[in-house]
């Protein structure tokens, strides 16, 4: 008699992340703190970039710094991946912090599908181009990492308070989005059950926007404004001395 019983099968195991979404351990806001007060003492200004942001973020979790033409691989650690934003906001508190807007890259339907954009084209079928550009973005990243997530960190215009806060990287499904041209003539994506704006795309340039609720277990850092280092003390403390200098003439 054929056994009807539900055939065993090898365990998998699976791929967990090295931490909880947005649980970070209790060093990172204090690792985090340090790296931009050293930044503000020695740049002497409060900007710190894309870029910056991505170094010391891999830096507060030991992992690998990868800057990347994609975007959302740009801290690796283990099976998990990040793309690393940084955003301005004005709001006093970021307690209080609600929604952020975040550049996510340029998506051209004209140089991916071909053809031209202009804002009497149907919105819908360029929003479904738009988000179908995202989604293969995601998929490619996805092939390599198990997990894929996006750490933003909000900042006030003088770097004395930061928030910091992690989602899942996504795929978006077009059918749940509704398009419409605002009168600037960009693209605009709303959620169909809830009515929220969720995007916005810019024909000139492509730049694709995508805008996200700030979670609730956001991490707020307020900082001391640091004294700028003397440029004269740190060259002193270095040892410096024109032998470290070499110039020519070319001649000719």
């Amino acid at each position: 008699m054929e056994d009807q019983n539900s055939p065993r099968l090898r365990t998998v195991s699976k791929t967990y992340p090295p931490f909880l979404l947005n649980q970070f351990n209790s060093e990172f806001p204090f690792i985090l703190g340090r790296e931009i007060i050293y930044l503000l003492a020695t740049k002497g200004k409060a900007v710190l970039e894309g870029p910056e942001w991505e170094e010391i973020f891999a830096s507060c979790i030991g992992a690998e710094w990868k800057p990347s033409n994609v975007g959302l691989d740009d801290v690796v650690l283990g099976n998990t991946a990040w793309g690393a934003k940084t955003v301005k906001s004005s709001v006093r508190d970021f307690r209080n912090l609600v929604k952020v807007r975040l550049i996510s890259g340029r998506n051209s339907p004209v140089y991916s599908y071909g053809g031209t954009i202009d804002p009497s084209a149907d919105p819908n079928v360029i929003g479904d181009l738009i988000l179908r550009i995202w989604n293969e973005r995601v998929s490619s990243i996805r092939e390599k990492y198990k997990n894929l997530r996006t750490v933003v960190l909000v900042k006030s215009t003088d770097l004395s308070q930061v928030a910091v806060f992690e989602f899942e990287t996504i795929r978006y499904d077009p059918e749940l989005f509704v398009f419409g041209w605002n009168k600037n003539k960009n693209l605009e994506g709303y959620h169909k059950n809830t009515g929220n704006k969720r995007f916005v795309w810019q024909p000139h340039g492509s730049q694709f926007t995508i805008i996200e609720d700030v979670p609730n277990d956001s991490l707020v850092i307020k900082l001391k404004q640091p004294e700028p280092l003397e440029k004269g003390k740190i060259l002193d403390a270095m040892g410096f001395d024109k032998s470290w200098i070499s110039v020519e003439k070319r001649e000719g």
